[in-house]
């Protein structure tokens, strides 16, 4: 009878080679151990615009309701700055657990790359798009006492008077931003562009007279009501459906224009595609009930359900749109 025996090097060398197999499985199975188990604490959602703008009023539209589906706390954390990047950078360092997530406007990740030669992360790269959350429009909307019944009457007086009138934005790059700089551009005026850090401080001063008009993401729309603000003319292809009567620039002869964009919460790369999947589905049935449709609906906007690919392909597509524009006005960041 033959007993076999194994080396002492032999014995330590095949010992190696199994811990080696145990630890590999161990760091493989990790990540979907940890998606299986989310959320297991507060989730921080990152809005990249101050209080009070687009990006900030759709992303407490869908933090209620995310955190009771989810469980747990769902914490705005307001981080403006640089046209978006401030926010947008910081959740791009974030751990990858799904506990850090964005919202903001497609123009920072389509936009920014164009008018930022230097930012400090690579949207395309570091961030993965979770869940578009809102069409928004703009309406061109100037201060109560601006003397012009008609956007026909208002384009013939900014052509009159070159330079004479200002408006405002959320920033360099911005959505409003790019929409007054086509208006310019398709209508043939000049007007001089005011940045501000957000679109509330912008309001403000269109309210208080220290500019004369600006393409609002829908936060001025009661201002609209209550006769504090006129409204001109919407930056859509289509009408919007609470002011059925107000005209879109395209049909006053701007042919083409559009400046509608698309808001979403994104994730830094390398996030568990289970959490992905996860939070894209349950956004997409938050902003499909009515409380959610109202309150976008108030902004002037429409509840954008789609799928990551979808919402990726869109923002590739407002990258070319709107890089185009960018390059043609030489348009920079902050």
């Amino acid at each position: 009878m033959f007993k076999t025996t194994t080396s002492l090097p032999r014995r330590r060398q095949l010992q190696g080679v199994a811990l080696a197999i145990a630890a590999f499985a161990a760091a493989s199975f990790a990540p979907l151990v940890q998606a299986q188990a989310w959320p297991t604490k507060p989730i921080r959602l990152v809005v990249n615009f101050p209080p009070g703008g687009a990006a900030d009023q759709i992303a407490r539209i869908i933090a209620q309701p995310l955190q009771e589906v989810l469980g747990q706390p769902v914490v705005i954390d307001n981080r403006g700055g640089a046209g978006g990047n401030v926010g947008g950078d910081a959740v791009a360092k974030a751990p990858a657990d799904g506990y850090t997530l964005l919202m903001s406007s497609g123009g920072m990740v389509s936009v920014n790359p164009y008018i930022y030669p230097k930012m400090p992360f690579d949207p395309a790269k570091d961030l993965v798009p979770v869940a578009a959350a809102a069409r928004v429009l703009v309406f061109l909307e100037t201060r109560a006492d601006f003397k012009a019944g008609s956007i026909q009457e208002f384009m013939a007086q900014l052509k009159a008077n070159p330079g004479k009138f200002s408006y405002g934005s959320p920033g360099n790059g911005s959505s409003p931003h790019l929409a007054g700089e086509l208006f310019k551009d398709m209508a043939g005026l000049y007007a001089l562009h005011v940045p501000y850090r957000g679109a509330a401080p912008a309001m403000q001063d269109l309210l208080g007279g220290q500019i004369d008009f600006m393409f609002d993401p829908g936060i001025g729309l009661n201002q609209v009501r209550a006769g504090k603000l006129k409204l001109l003319a919407v930056g859509s292809l289509k009408r919007s459906p609470l002011f059925p009567n107000v005209p879109t620039l395209d049909e006053v002869g701007l042919k083409g224009f559009d400046a509608d964009t698309v808001f979403g919460v994104y994730a830094p790369a390398g996030t568990p595609a289970e959490i992905i999947t996860r939070l894209n589905t349950e956004i997409n049935k938050i902003l499909i009930t009515p409380a959610a449709k109202e309150r976008i609906a108030a902004l002037g906007g429409e509840p954008a359900p789609m799928s990551p690919a979808d919402f990726h392909n869109r923002a590739a597509s407002d990258g070319v749109r709107f890089g185009e524009l960018i390059k043609a006005r030489h348009i920079k960041g902050d």
